[in-house]
């Protein structure tokens, strides 16, 4: 009967751990803002891939990765430019403890695991006609 009862509660435990692929998956909404100087386009980029914000104040959606974020804007003459770095999130480190080996594997590779700043200030620099 003891058995029974510790098969049950392990895997009781392993259906209520969450892993941050299923809690918020690999992708994240970005806001982009340079401040005074609006209407810029900016670029941001990391290891997995490039996505745009074609006017500022401004978002997009990116895949969450491991590496910096960085990102470039213009408008006219004036350049700006920022980076980013990328945090583990907390669920990725309870799904360490809970998921084990496999689960963190898994979240990192995906790039689940990590995240970005929700809002990111750029620094516009040049002259403005």
């Amino acid at each position: 009967m003891k058995s029974i009862q510790v098969i049950f509660f392990l895997l009781s435990c392993a259906l209520l751990s969450s892993c941050a692929t299923i809690t918020s998956g690999n992708q994240q909404s970005v806001a982009v803002d340079t401040g005074k100087v609006t209407g810029a386009k900016c670029a941001l980029s990391n290891d997995s891939g490039t996505w745009y914000v074609n006017q500022t104040p401004g978002a997009t959606i990116v895949k969450r990765s491991g590496s910096d974020l960085t990102i470039a804007c213009e408008k006219g003459v004036m350049r700006g430019a920022a980076s980013t770095p990328s945090s583990a999130k907390a669920a990725a480190f309870g799904n360490i403890i809970a998921g084990g080996i496999i689960g963190a594997a898994v979240d990192m590779g995906s790039g689940s695991a990590y995240d970005y700043p929700s809002i990111i200030n750029v620094p516009m620099q040049g002259t403005s006609k």
